[in-house]
């Protein structure tokens, strides 16, 4: 194990398998794992013929396109809820910390509390805890710097936000969700070149044996019952 953390630390150095240290943005809103969540709900519609899934699959965005516009719409918050949950539980935490600005420079402060010591520059957007870095949303000690910046006061509470990223913003997403998704015509509408209509494709070489188990071994589980007989 010595030698593993020697490896992690020295050589392949944080960046490399630490979040908190990643050079990128490729995490909580900026997931790369959106395919895998869209793999998810359209389970069924991998048996359907092409055109079949890409209706099925403007059907089921386009459902939850209004239901996503609907849910945001009808809140009166600046942030999106999830946000301003996460700003509110921030806000509380900065409450018990005190903050120090040793070199006089407005914007940098050094925040303290529950034993731990951050730095904060506020004209950066960035915290040693990394939080304010990355999920671009003001962190418990930014809010305390924000605090002994602007006050207790309507400036201050304008400032939460302006310090965050606009997209948590209800009317940005209320604006990605706006969009119209076209279904695909009848194939009697299709407007297509001569020289693709006149194109032969040959499905590739296929080997029963190989590839992915059939829908009714995917969807049921069988195991050995105790008594010794097959069970579903």
């Amino acid at each position: 194990m010595p030698q593993a953390a020697h490896v992690f630390e020295n050589v392949l150095g944080f960046k490399k398998w630490s979040r908190a240290h990643f050079l990128g943005n490729r995490y909580d809103v900026m997931t790369t794992n959106i395919v895998e969540s869209l793999n998810s709900i359209l389970m069924d519609e991998r048996e359907y013929p092409a055109s079949y899934i890409f209706n099925s699959i403007a059907k089921k965005f386009g459902e939850k396109f209004r239901e996503r516009h609907a849910f945001v719409g009808g809140k009166k918050n600046i942030f999106v809820p999830s946000a301003e949950r996460i700003l509110r539980d921030n806000k509380s935490a900065s409450d018990s910390l005190y903050m120090g600005n040793p070199n006089g420079v407005l914007d940098e402060y050094t925040v303290f509390g529950n034993g731990v010591t951050a730095k904060v520059n506020l004209l950066e957007r960035s915290c040693s805890c990394r939080k304010f870095d990355l999920v671009k949303m003001s962190c418990e000690h930014a809010m305390a710097s924000l605090r002994a910046k602007y006050d207790d006061g309507k400036d201050y509470g304008n400032s939460i936000y302006d310090y965050s990223l606009p997209i948590y913003k209800a009317e940005s997403y209320i604006l990605a969700y706006s969009e119209a998704i076209n279904m695909v015509p009848l194939e009697a509408e299709w407007n297509m070149p001569q020289e693709l209509v006149d194109t032969k494709i040959s499905p590739p070489p296929y080997d029963p044996k190989l590839g992915r188990k059939s829908n009714a071994l995917r969807t049921s589980v069988r195991y050995s019952s105790p008594k010794g007989g097959i069970g579903v």
